[in-house]
């Protein structure tokens, strides 16, 4: 796997930055200022700093439409695509007014008309129209959520690397898996596996946990699992900046159990509808409506979002139906969909997959495989994939 003091792949960078182009054009946008982390990779190509949690929003990137020329916020050049130039970097600065003077000076910016930016602070609010004096701010995340919800087939492979560390990390822990091991353990396991890959920065917190039992001690802590469990792996990988994310549910034992068998027919037959749901020009609510045509109750979490450069739109729960509703997925997006299924004295089954939606229909991209209700005792869980 590539280093993260490597720029993005010539090929990749190039395709995104067209598209990111098309859609200042789209949305008549002169300049683009951008300030989070996935919009400026995506349009730069250089490697950003992951950080926990947010920061206040800085011009960290500039995009000329006329030119197509990009300047960022760097203090040094590696990892800078060799098509920025030197002379287009500019360094940190405490003082507001110091980064401001650098706007200035960029080619254009006296006459821009429209400057889009991708968030705002209450300062840069009054700053910018010092550095755009001509310019009406405007949004310019629509514009980044236009061009990265389409993926190109160079994206497709970039996140084919983070699902397969993702799911050599679920492999790893569904060997481990036995009575008697610890949640911890098995979460161990993932992350083990992941950083074996060239991950050490995962993209969910929880990696493992017991879903038949209210024990909240054995989620993530010190418990052990029993027979009868389900044990739920979820795995999510930044691989490059870009996210893979899969889950499977594994029982300890208990292939025997007629009820745990039937809780994983019904989620195999819920996935199978979210799965069709996911079509060029369908409501996303078709997703919400999945769980109604499974006659399963829709869960509290998301039951689909994008992935790509971190996570992208849409996000399908019911809290927000209403959005669900009118917008519409297309050809291009790559989303992650949640089955879920409980049953009151069993447990729960929790299964995560990658989904391109395409002219042709949807392409699972996940390829982990699931505990099937045919499967027997003595069927010995996978080892991790080869790499």
């Amino acid at each position: 796997m590539a280093t993260e003091i490597q720029p993005d792949d010539r090929a990749l960078r190039y395709a995104r930055r067209e598209r990111a182009l098309a859609q200042m054009a789209a949305h008549d946008l002169d300049i683009l200022v951008l300030g989070r982390q996935a919009n400026v990779r995506y349009v730069s190509g250089a490697p950003q700093l992951w950080i926990a949690g947010t920061r206040p929003f800085g011009p960290i990137c500039v995009v000329v439409r006329a030119t197509g020329e990009i300047h960022l916020n760097s203090t040094a050049d590696e990892g800078i695509p060799e098509e920025i130039d030197h002379d287009h970097l500019y360094g940190l600065a405490w003082n507001p007014m110091t980064l401001i003077a650098v706007l200035q000076n960029i080619d254009g910016a006296s006459t821009a008309r429209r400057v889009g930016v991708d968030a705002l602070s209450p300062t840069f609010a009054e700053l910018l129209p010092v550095a755009f004096p001509n310019a009406q701010l405007v949004d310019g995340e629509s514009a980044m959520q236009a061009a990265r919800r389409i993926k190109t087939p160079e994206e497709l492979a970039a996140m084919g690397t983070a699902l397969r560390v993702a799911e050599n990390g679920i492999a790893a822990a569904v060997a481990e898996l036995q009575p008697g091991t610890t949640v911890k353990t098995l979460a161990g396991a993932v992350l083990e596996a992941m950083a074996a890959g060239g991950v050490s920065t995962p993209a969910t917190q929880d990696a493992a946990w017991v879903t038949s039992r209210d024990d909240p001690g054995r989620r993530g802590g010190e418990g052990r699992v029993r027979a009868g469990d389900l044990v739920v792996f979820a795995a999510g990988a930044l691989a490059d900046g870009y996210v893979g994310e899969a889950a499977r549910t594994w029982p300890v034992g208990g292939a025997d159990n007629p009820a745990i068998r039937e809780l994983y027919q019904r989620c195999n037959g819920l996935c199978d509808e979210l799965v069709a749901a996911c079509r060029p020009g369908a409501a996303v609510g078709d997703l919400l409506a999945a769980y109604d045509a499974a006659g399963e109750p829709v869960p509290p979490m998301p039951v689909a979002y994008g992935l790509g450069l971190g996570f992208d739109p849409p996000v399908v729960t019911p809290v927000l139906s209403r959005s669900a509703g009118q917008e519409r997925l297309d050809a291009g997006m790559v989303l992650a969909l949640t089955g879920y299924v409980w049953q009151e004295g069993v447990g729960a089954v929790l299964t995560r997959d990658a989904v391109h939606i395409t002219d042709d229909g949807p392409t699972v991209l996940t390829s982990s495989p699931s505990w099937k209700p045919s499967a027997t005792t003595s069927v010995r869980p996978p080892g991790p994939a080869s790499g």
